[in-house]
This record gives C-alpha cells, structure tokens and sequence, in this order.
C-alpha cells in the first residue's frame, strides 16, 4: 500500500479535495412497449428484459 513520505498541508489537502467531481451518468434513449425512457447506460438490457421498471428510474 502506498504511504506518503511527508504530509500534505490543510492548503494542499483542500485544494485536492475541492477539485474533485463526481461525473453525471450518461443517459441512453430506449424504447419499451413503445415509450422512449432515458436510462442509464448499464441499466438498458435490465430495462429492455423487464427487470426493472423504466417508470421508477426518475
């Protein structure tokens, strides 16, 4: 596991921190039982299965 070898100051720490953003998720456009939802592109093939409800994805 990596260590540091010094510490990092507050200042550094923060910047570091502050610059960090999460993504958003890119949606997909999909067709079920003839209505278009835009869901998550991971989600597509449990949508178009019926796994999951594409109504609930909001």
């Amino acid at each position: 596991m990596a260590v540091p070898k010094r510490r990092m100051s507050r200042s550094n720490t923060r910047h570091r921190r502050a610059n960090w953003k999460a993504a958003p998720v890119d949606l997909v456009p999909v067709q079920v039982g003839g209505m278009t939802y835009h869901v998550p592109r991971r989600l597509v093939r449990a949508v178009q299965r019926g796994y999951i409800d594409p109504s609930g994805l909001r």
